[in-house]
């Protein structure tokens, strides 16, 4: 008796987020030099050095930020850091969050786009998601910059807290680059779709 034909997996939607998350938070990663990626990581918090009114951009895909920061090897990027914060402080950027470009069908024209830009608290980028070799793939991660209040609050609420996972982005790479990919991705973080819900603001 024959069987009937597995079905085709379905196609990866042109914009998705992609993350490590649990029923109450979400995991983000951030590259940062040696004066505050390690004692972030050490105290599982900011320090006071890291500045709270500058635009800080986190990313939900552990593969994106590998190809942002070079397997951890660009200078002032040489320690990864994996930053688990609130659903909810996340969700509420998102809710709050313009595109940073402007995209005809989600903006009346470039004078609103413009506006909205400038008063939102958080930006959003879709940029092509990686595979293990960092090349770009046919369908698209989310980026979320954050600033004025969204940057204080991701840094002193939000925060849940932060792993030093740089050894971890060294040992994929190191495996990557002996060929052994399956040894790679076993280790790579558990990343699945997020229930953000449609977000026609953002272009999904």
């Amino acid at each position: 008796m024959s069987r009937e034909p597995s079905p085709e997996p379905s196609p990866e939607p042109s914009r998705r987020i992609r993350a490590a998350h649990t029923a109450d938070t979400i995991t983000v990663y951030q590259a940062y030099g040696p004066h505050l990626g390690p004692p972030a990581a050490r105290d599982g918090r900011f320090p006071p050095a890291w500045k709270r009114e500058r635009m800080t951009w986190i990313k939900p895909s552990f593969l994106w930020m590998m190809y942002r920061c070079g397997w951890a090897t660009k200078e002032g990027q040489e320690t990864v850091l994996a930053v688990e914060i609130t659903r909810a402080g996340f969700d509420h950027a998102l809710r709050h969050a313009c595109l940073s470009h402007y995209k005809s069908g989600v903006h009346s024209d470039h004078t609103a786009w413009r506006h909205a830009l400038r008063a939102a608290p958080a930006r959003v980028q879709w940029d092509p998601e990686r595979d293990l070799r960092l090349k770009a793939l046919p369908y698209r991660s989310l980026q979320l910059g954050l600033s004025g209040p969204a940057s204080r609050a991701y840094a002193d609420e939000w925060t849940v807290s932060i792993r030093d996972v740089t050894p971890l982005a060294r040992e994929i790479h190191a495996l990557v680059r002996a060929g052994d990919d399956a040894a790679a991705h076993a280790l790579l973080p558990a990343e699945t779709p997020y229930p953000a819900g449609p977000l026609p603001h953002l272009g999904t």
